[in-house]
């Protein structure tokens, strides 16, 4: 990929603002008692089995749940990298998604041992998922050059989403280099990353030059997913938590942020950045695209 300026022309996969299953319109009334009309992102239940045992139910605006179960599984390591998966199978009536692969399967013991992280819409982490995580070598070859930052972090904020239509939503992003190739969304950040991770396993892209942003705080839990996919540099617009920084120091990841214009923090990984580019020449995050509760709110 070239290291010339990115744009919203280098996604393979992004936001659809305008599909009118993801939000709806709700009337009411403002400060000043007067009637408003606005936009309220949808949620609903997603209930995932593996083969023939119920795994989870899940709060989601309800697109790519394809995505958002192979996600899911995979970084609740339920999903090996040698599995054949043989069918996805989606019920949009009964609102159910059942993931069959050539491998029996029964995770009744695992499932009795989950951690309810601080992820919005509860987000959950199993106790083995720790066990591969101190195994995991993220690649010491990655590089982030400030001036693939600051494009990024430009090109994703003026993208056209539903947050920026109706709110209370989260934002994950896959990228590589200065290009941000895949970007979801749901009303939980765990959801977002993993329908990126379904999206990565599905097409078989691999991991070890990818950066991932997300809108959210950098939580254990974010930085446990993105090390559990392989990626080596985290980057969100939002603060951090110290676990999130110490699991993120135990392997190596890149940790970036309140990453918003010219400005950010690095707390783990900073070998991996190349201070190619003087702040004073980047771009401030201007007020009309800096992100908001709602543009439906102003």
């Amino acid at each position: 990929m070239s290291d010339e300026p990115s744009s919203t022309d280098s996604y393979l996969l992004r936001p659809d603002p305008t599909d009118s299953r993801l939000s709806t319109t709700v009337g009411g009334i403002d400060q000043d008692g007067r009637p408003v009309d606005t936009q309220v992102v949808t949620e609903k239940a997603l209930t995932l089995y593996l083969n023939s045992q119920e795994v989870v139910t899940m709060m989601t605006i309800g697109d790519h749940p394809d995505l958002l179960a192979i996600g899911y599984l995979k970084n609740q390591n339920m999903l090996r990298a040698d599995d054949v998966i043989t069918g996805i199978d989606f019920d949009d009536d009964l609102d159910v998604v059942v993931v069959r692969t050539e491998r029996e399967t029964n995770y009744e013991e695992k499932l009795k041992k989950k951690v309810r992280t601080s992820g919005c819409a509860q987000g959950t982490v199993f106790g083995d998922v720790m066990e591969s995580f101190d195994e995991v070598r993220l690649t010491s070859d990655a590089r982030l050059k400030t001036s693939w930052l600051y494009s990024l972090t430009k090109v994703i904020n003026t993208t056209p989403s539903l947050y920026l239509e109706a709110g209370a939503i989260h934002g994950c992003v896959l990228c590589q280099k200065d290009k941000a190739l895949v970007y979801m969304e749901d009303v939980g950040r765990h959801n977002a990353v993993d329908k990126i991770a379904g999206w990565m396993t599905l097409n078989n892209v691999p991991a070890g030059d990818k950066i991932f942003y997300t809108t959210g705080r950098l939580t254990s839990e974010m930085v446990i997913k993105t090390v559990m996919m392989g990626i080596p540099i985290l980057v969100s617009r939002s603060g951090f938590t110290a676990w999130g920084v110490d699991l993120a120091r135990r392997t190596g990841l890149t940790l970036i942020g309140r990453a918003r214009g010219k400005r950010f923090i690095a707390l783990s990984g900073e070998d991996r950045i190349d201070f190619d580019m003087e702040p004073s020449s980047a771009e401030d995050e201007p007020d009309k695209v800096r992100r908001k509760g709602s543009l439906a709110a102003e």
